[in-house]
Formats: structure tokens, sequence, C-alpha cells
């Protein structure tokens, strides 16, 4: 019997709560004006679209999802605070293409500098936000590489925070889905991704989302677009509608319209041909344990609360639990001793671990001769 710690098993049940039917998904021949391209589920991470998804390439400001993300991150750590003051350096103020043209020295609050940088894809704002968190851009892009191997985005590596063009500076759309789906987990960041038109500097200096998407397509919610020489026109691309988010990512367009066409159609092809099922977790009994301290142990499992089928899908799938009679001790919390599935016409859809929730330790002899002793004594 496999034996793990309870934190980490639980961890990876909720990264993967169970494992949906074993199907070799064939992808639909979508016509998209791209070098690379990835559809992907939020809430099950599954790939419902790719093409060229692991081809290393400049991705341009798409770069800034990982930026946001450390800053979301340190904000949700107390590490500092959307009130902050945010000072400008000399290099924060000599980046190029967007910006929003900070001046040495100008102090800006954080909230605005963390705005300029989702809605207007602001160079300069990025670099500043960078050097606060981390004290200089270099130790902001060291963290953003360790973020992302965290992440397990095997195909990234960041030179700078902000995504101009530089040698080595590089990701996959599988990668930038993968920090997509991260960034999205976090509340607060729907707060700046769905602003059209706002202002800074007490409306001096007025944004413009860069995501077209934002007013034009049904659901959108985000993320992040990119344009450089090097790395053509990038989005990735958020929308959800009726409950289901969905991350489109678009590397190497030829056109701004042309990425945002391309995340319409794989958008579009996502929601008309997939939906996500309601899952409800089945009563689990405690099982009896055989030569144990505890005669009884409860039981758990971990499961999404939904599960993605294809629209066709309309049969109601059906929950069968498989428990043993009995555990023998010791028992372990953690160890996994049966399984809950799913199943639908006769074939089965989605199955999870059912595992010991609480440890039973072996009856020892010094056990045994103290219960003998407690019986003695109530004679």
């Amino acid at each position: 019997m496999l034996k793990k710690p309870v934190a980490l098993l639980l961890a990876l049940l909720l990264a993967n709560a169970g494992v949906p039917a074993a199907q070799a998904r064939e992808y639909p021949d979508l016509a998209l004006d791209c070098r690379a391209a990835l559809l992907m589920e939020y809430e099950s991470g599954e790939v419902l679209y790719a093409r060229a998804e692991r081809e290393r390439l400049p991705m341009a400001s798409v770069t800034k999802i990982m930026s946001v993300l450390l800053v979301v991150e340190a904000l949700e750590a107390g590490e500092i605070s959307l009130d902050d003051t945010v000072t400008a350096s000399a290099h924060a103020s000599s980046m190029g293409g967007s910006q929003i043209y900070l001046r040495e020295n100008e102090q800006m609050p954080l909230r605005d500098m963390l705005k300029s940088v989702i809605v207007a894809s602001a160079n300069d704002a990025c670099v500043a936000l960078g050097e606060h968190v981390a004290g200089s851009e270099d130790e902001f892009v060291a963290r953003m590489n360790r973020r992302a191997a965290e992440l397990g985005m095997t195909d990234t590596n960041f030179i700078n925070c902000t995504g101009l063009d530089a040698e080595g500076h590089f990701s996959s759309a599988c990668d930038i889905a993968l920090m997509s789906r991260e960034l999205l987990g976090h509340g607060l960041i729907y707060d700046y991704t769905t602003i059209w038109t706002d202002s800074v500097r007490e409306g001096e200096f007025g944004l413009t989302n860069t995501n077209k998407l934002i007013r034009f397509y049904q659901g959108a919610n985000g993320l992040k677009t990119g344009s450089t020489d090097g790395a053509k026109y990038c989005v990735s691309a958020a929308a959800k509608r009726d409950g289901m988010q969905l991350i489109a990512v678009v590397l190497g367009s030829s056109s701004g319209t042309a990425r945002f066409e391309a995340a319409k159609t794989m958008l579009n092809y996502g929601f008309a041909n997939f939906k996500l099922l309601p899952l409800e977790k089945p009563a689990l009994p405690e099982v009896p344990v055989r030569n144990g301290v505890k005669e009884r142990i409860a039981v758990d499992t971990v499961i999404p609360e939904n599960l993605l089928v294809e629209k066709s899908f309309s049969k109601q799938p059906e929950c069968s639990v498989e428990l043993p009679e009995y555990l023998e001790a010791p028992v372990e919390a953690g160890d996994a001793i049966g399984s809950v599935t799913w199943s639908a016409g006769g074939d089965s859809v989605y199955s999870a671990d059912v595992y010991a929730a609480e440890t039973a330790e072996e009856r020892s002899y010094g056990f045994c001769l103290l219960e003998l002793l407690k019986r003695f004594i109530m004679i």
C-alpha cells in the first residue's frame, strides 16, 4: 500500500483530483493565422485544442502575465499594498514600447501602476512594479523564472519582465496557458483585466485595454496581449460563459486582427462543443480496522465540482464506491484504500481515489495489556 503524507496527497489530489475517461482527443482543423496555439479549460486544465504548443517562441508582452502574477501574490501575502507609493527609477522610465511615460522619480499608487500594466501594457510601470517588489528588475526576473519552474513551465525563460525582444527570452503556448490559469485563480485580477477604458494621474492620462476582446467578445474577462517585431502578434485570451472559463493562447499571428480572430475561433469552438457537468461528492462510510487501536476510521476523497464533457454527452453518470470490507492495521492517513467511479452507458467517465482520513496504529502488546487491566479494574 502506497503511503504519503496527508498534506502532499491532498495537494496532488486537488491539482488533479481524479482520472477522466482515457480518450485521445482529436483536434479539429481550425484555420488559425499563427505559429502556435492552445485552448484550455480552466477548471480541469484539460487541453481542448493545440498546435505547435511546445514550440519555444518569443511572446512579447504576454510575458507580463508572470510579472502580474508575482505582484498579485505579493499583495495577497501582505508584502506590498495597493496603497503603496511606487517610485519610478531611471531604468523604469527609460523603457520603450507601450508606456505611460513615467518620469524618473515620479511617484504613483501601486494600484495605478498595476492598472497601467494590465490595461495598457505599460513597460515602464511593469519595471517599476518589479523593482518595488524585488528591489531590482534582475531579481524580479529571477523570481519569475523560479515561479515558472514551480508551475511546470519547462519551455520558458524570462530575460526581462516586459516582453521586449531579447535573445533567450521565450515561452510556449502550453506554458503561457499554465501561467494564465494560475493568474486567473486570483479574484483581484478581474478588477483590472475587465477594464475597457480608464485613466491614471487623476484622469490626465487615458488608458484603453489592448485586449479588444474585452469589449467585443461575449464573456471575455482577460487576459494579456503582446506584439514586437520578433514575436509578431500574441494574446492569451480568457472568457467565461455558462460557468465555464476558457483560455486561448495565440503566438505569432501576422496582425493584431488575426490574433483576435484566432482566439475567437478557439473560444467559439470550446463553448460550442464542451460543457461542465456537476459532480456530487458521495457519502462515504467508515471502514472497519482489524488489530487496530481504532476499530473504524473515516475515509474521504477529493473530486472537482464539475466534470468537463462534450456537449453531446447527455447521459447522467452513476456513481459507485469501492471499499474493502476491512483494513488491516496499521493504516496511515493518506493511504489509498479504494475508489469512487462515475460511469455512463457502461463506460467509466471519471474516477478518484478514496483515502484514509485518519491514522489507525496497530495494537501493540502493551496496548492489549493495558486494555486487559482496564477491564480487570472495572470488574
